[in-house]
């Protein structure tokens, strides 16, 4: 039989926390000394203090230590906890990954931002003829369905581009929403189409519109939305219509977020 200082060093756990894994039944010594209460520990519950350490470093609470050690025998259900532990994980990693990605993103804009300087202008855009696509999205970031759809029903029409030849997202709901968004989808063409299913050809109108045009990632869009809104009170206009964006430049020409060109535009009036 070890003392529990003895097993400590064996064990390589602290007293504190041999005391702890005892009060909440994870590991109990084999025997406590009803007179002096000191705690002791036989040389074969080593191998059970070691796979309680190396499930706490794989990410495992003490309550689960505790459900894990009741089944450990039990291949098919430790097999069960691994794999949902490597799920938790793998999930982890992705959100990791994805605010590590906001962050570096932040830290380039944060070291640009003394010369980052948003031209707003306000320019008029023509009546034009386009194939357009309205839907009810899950989410903003779903938008590639849109022009997936888009691709998919005009593919063996051959379509005409106008010169030049605006894409474009039109953002339809009055606020921003989690979820069923509203968009329309429009590509500006030549030539006269029958409608599909989804796509319907149809002439925009004229539209006045405070513009900024940005080169950069998506990540920054929201620093533009809010310079353009600024400059639109600061000026004396007010909105006259759902905003959209022109994608000159987009993930469909380039993989490279810093290769974006992206004009931002609120169709505006004279207050």
């Amino acid at each position: 039989m070890l003392k529990i200082g003895e097993f400590s060093k064996l064990s390589r756990v602290s007293v504190r926390m041999l005391r702890h894994y005892d009060e909440i039944g994870l590991l109990k010594p084999a025997e406590i000394d009803r007179f002096t209460d000191y705690r002791y520990y036989r040389e074969d519950q080593l191998p059970t203090v070691c796979r309680i350490t190396a499930l706490k470093d794989m990410g495992f609470s003490l309550a689960d230590i505790v459900k894990i050690l009741a089944v450990y025998e039990d291949r098919e259900q430790m097999e069960q906890f691994l794999c949902d532990r490597k799920r938790e994980l793998e999930a982890l990693a992705r959100d990791t990954a994805h605010k590590l990605t906001l962050l570096d993103a932040a830290r380039k804009r944060l070291r640009k931002e003394e010369n980052m300087r948003y031209n707003v202008t306000v320019k008029t855009i023509p009546e034009r003829y386009a194939a357009t696509v309205r839907m009810t999205l899950p989410r903003y970031e779903d938008e590639g369905m849109i022009w997936g759809t888009l691709a998919e029903e005009t593919c063996r029409m051959h379509l005409t581009e106008d010169d030049p030849c605006l894409c474009a997202v039109t953002y339809l709901d009055g606020e921003y929403k989690e979820e069923n968004v509203e968009m329309m989808a429009w590509k500006t063409v030549k030539g006269s189409y029958p409608d599909t299913e989804h796509v319907k050809f149809r002439t925009l109108p004229e539209e006045t519109v405070a513009s900024c045009t940005y080169q950069g990632s998506y990540t920054q869009i929201t620093d533009v939305y809010a310079a353009v809104v600024a400059w639109i009170e600061a000026n004396g206009y007010e909105p006259a219509g759902p905003m959209f964006n022109i994608y000159h430049v987009s993930p469909h020409e380039t993989q490279n977020p810093d290769e974006f060109v992206t004009e931002i535009c609120y169709p505006v009036k004279k207050k």
